[in-house]
């Protein structure tokens, strides 16, 4: 988490003491309201899950109002929670997998959010079941045409303001806008709009997390009420609305999610997070065209000047070519410049070491040079910030690295030529988290190995290390081991 998370957050109003207060349930009395949760959850015709800040303490992102939550500390003049990963690598929890879970088998249909940390985006959830009332951190928009960018990077802007990159989409190119809202903004109209329909059609209303306190937000679980539909509360601290709720758990959301998973025998898939990066290699002949004047560059597939937060160094050494001189690039950008003889060809070696909270310390990439073939392709490139996560590639990558229970995983996505200058741009898509919430198979064994900082059972993936081969020539006599296999798609 970076400072910029609580500022962004810092235009929700503080309203008071209510529900600083932490309350257990205790053992015997959270089973039994679990139970009825599960079962209201199997018969529920439309379930609409509302959320806040409380889904995602476990992911190292402390909440507002709880005693070890920001304004509270704030308050009590102490330092705020130190971070235990960066920001932008916070992966979901077990109650967010668990949601996506639901939502693939029907049985969810909507979800609202106060959270602006992007994360019901990241587990799965659709982007058309998804409101999220106070923007996102990681999202940019274009006001033009509509179109939405998800970044792996914290947008820097709150406010909804125009930001330093432009559409994508072909003949709008408009300026973006960042989507957290700041103190004088209205909530999103289409947001609202989505939430207060769900909530209408809702049989079922579960509230994880959040304090039921900010309006007009807070309301929209009270729409089902009119409808027969029924409110479940689950938060540590007492809410405002708890007397018009059929039901209030006080407990863990993750501890009690994984409860009414086990009784609805549902299994919580594991989260697998896919980045996306790019290189380019830019070239152009000396005057006497013996030489190649080149530059490869590692780079932000949102953008040239964008960040590539998970790449912390990147190191380039010339496979069978020691008079080549290697280089160390520790600074973004990521860029070698080197002159060669333009009628060799070699292999460049790409040691991308990526940075605290990825699930694997590298992988390596061969890139083999030709200066001297022209390819022929003049197919389109498509614009690579729209590139679906949800193609055949993706989905081959994510299960790979689920059955070989490690990261590292990478695959070439799409790749063009350009003749001016002449360079080549290829995005590769790679696995650098593995996260797996395993059941266990009593609620009461759940017990007290959680807190507000831990999940059930949440285990991360670590240790083995991807690589990515592309074709050798001929003569190659040294080979290295690969442990995946490269894709292209076409476009």
């Amino acid at each position: 988490m970076s400072l910029g998370y609580a500022e962004k957050l810092s235009f929700i109003e503080d309203v008071g003491q209510v529900g600083m207060t932490e309350h257990f349930d205790s053992s015997n009395i959270l089973q039994e309201k679990i139970e009825r949760l599960a079962t209201l959850i199997r018969k529920s015709k439309h379930l609409v899950v509302f959320t806040g800040a409380g889904i995602s303490t476990s992911c190292g992102i402390p909440d507002f109002r709880g005693p070890k939550g920001i304004w509270t500390l704030q308050r009590e003049g102490k330092a705020l929670p130190e971070a235990s990963l960066p920001f932008h690598r916070a992966m979901p929890s077990l109650t967010h997998m668990a949601l996506v879970e639901l939502e693939r088998a029907g049985i969810l249909k909507f979800v609202i959010s106060q959270n602006v940390d992007g994360l019901h985006l990241r587990s799965g959830i659709p982007r058309e079941k998804l409101a999220e009332l106070h923007g996102n951190s990681f999202m940019e928009t274009c006001p033009s045409c509509g179109a939405e960018y998800l970044r792996d990077f914290e947008v820097e802007t709150i406010g909804l303001k125009e930001t330093s990159r432009r559409c994508a989409v072909k003949q709008c190119g408009a300026k973006l806008k960042d989507t957290v809202l700041d103190w004088e903004d209205a909530l999103p109209t289409k947001e609202m709009n989505l939430s207060e329909k769900h909530c209408r059609m809702a049989d079922v209303v579960l509230c994880l997390g959040t304090s039921l306190q900010i309006t007009p937000a807070c309301n929209l679980p009270l729409k089902s009420l009119r409808g027969g539909g029924k409110i479940v509360i689950v938060n540590l601290q007492k809410t405002p609305k708890d007397k018009k709720a059929s039901l209030v758990i006080h407990g863990l959301v993750d501890k009690v999610v994984s409860g009414a998973m086990i009784s609805l025998n549902r299994q919580i898939p594991p989260f697998v997070r896919v980045d996306l990066f790019q290189t380019i290699i830019t070239q152009a002949l000396s005057l006497d065209k013996k030489y190649v004047n080149w530059t490869l560059r590692v780079s932000s597939v949102h953008g040239h000047k964008a960040p590539l937060p998970f790449v912390k160094s990147v190191e380039v050494s010339f496979l069978d070519r020691e008079d080549y001189k290697g280089a160390i690039l520790e600074k973004e950008p990521f860029q070698l410049k080197r002159r060669t003889v333009s009628t060799k060809s070699f292999e460049v070696v790409l040691k991308l070491n990526f940075s605290e909270g990825c699930g694997c310390p590298y992988i390596e990439m061969n890139i083999p040079i030709d200066f001297t073939v022209r390819k022929k392709n003049k197919k389109q490139f498509q614009s690579i910030v729209l590139i679906s996560t949800k193609t055949p590639i993706f989905e081959e990558l994510k299960e790979t690295a689920i059955q070989e229970s490690c990261c590292g995983q990478n695959a070439v996505i799409v790749r063009r030529e350009i003749l001016t200058p002449q360079s080549e741009e290829t995005v590769y898509a790679v696995v650098t988290n593995i996260v797996r919430h395993n059941k266990t198979a009593k609620v009461s064994e759940l017990g007290d190995s959680l807190s507000n900082g831990g999940n059930v059972k949440r285990r991360l993936e670590n240790g083995c290390t991807g690589t990515l081969k592309k074709k050798r020539s001929k003569n190659r006599h040294k080979k290295k081991p690969t442990t995946t296999t490269t894709s292209s798609l076409s476009t």
